[in-house]
């Protein structure tokens, strides 16, 4: 039965894709009361928050690092790398594990919510608009059901 829904949901949204052009997969997540997006491909797993390791001297915005399956795991603070609020973090807050380059890094996020499905089409390029550090961050800025979504570029945001 599982697998009925699932061919469903799949013929659903190839019919609603069709003449769009290419799409990519974006997971919403909420960041100081905001909407962004990051690309699914980068997610490896998303995780309750774990026991936390502070490290001395770290930039602001490494939290700490964990362990992860016995892995080290760095942890980075979304909100503070992209310059937003600081407030404390909700119940709903997550670890988004990242994959660049064979590295795995931690994303804390306030929150996850959806998988969004967008084409090409539909990402506005808004780097030079949003000016500052934060710009380097942004692919662009997408507008599902009259929602403005921010959408991040992983690769940018996790130090080397």
């Amino acid at each position: 039965m599982a697998d009925l829904v699932h061919l469903e949901r799949h013929r659903i949204a190839r019919r609603e894709n069709a003449g769009r052009g290419p799409v990519r997969e974006f997971l919403a997540i909420g960041l100081g009361g905001q909407q962004y997006g990051v690309e699914l491909t980068g997610i490896r797993e998303i995780l309750s928050l774990p026991p936390l390791t502070p490290v001395p001297r770290a930039p602001r915005h490494v939290l700490g690092v964990c362990s992860v399956r016995g892995q080290l795991v760095t942890v980075i603070d979304l909100r503070r790398r992209l310059r937003l609020s600081d407030d404390s973090p909700p119940r709903r807050a997550r670890v988004l594990l990242t994959e660049l380059d064979s590295d795995i890094v931690g994303l804390f996020v306030d929150e996850v919510r959806q998988v969004m499905r967008l084409s090409e089409s539909e990402i506005e390029p808004a780097a030079a608009a949003m000016g500052g550090e934060v710009s380097d961050h942004v692919i662009g800025i997408a507008r599902p059901q009259g929602q403005v979504v921010v959408l991040i570029n992983l690769s940018t945001i996790v130090p080397r």
